[in-house]
């Protein structure tokens, strides 16, 4: 297995975990919400959305930056790859 295709994979594991990680923070949220009622800490949970909502624009720009070195390795010029 070549060191990009390793790379893609584990981007991959990441963005699915920071996905389930959103799913898990809104099911958290939902019920702290119910328990606390005007005790929750709205601004934390904001923060904390926030962040990974960072960390999928992370993922977003290091896939895009591989793409387009995987790309200009096999010769081709990123922005004139059709996508089907």
């Amino acid at each position: 297995m070549s060191v990009e295709s390793e790379a893609r994979k584990a981007l991959a594991r990441l963005r699915r975990s920071v996905e389930k990680a959103v799913r898990e923070l809104d099911a958290v949220r939902g019920a702290l919400e119910h328990a606390e009622g005007s005790d929750f800490p709205h601004d934390d949970f904001a923060a904390a959305q926030s962040n990974l909502v960072e960390v999928e624009r992370f993922i977003d720009e290091q896939s895009e930056r591989l793409e387009e070195k995987i790309l200009h390795a096999g010769g081709l010029e990123p922005g004139r790859v059709r996508r089907g």
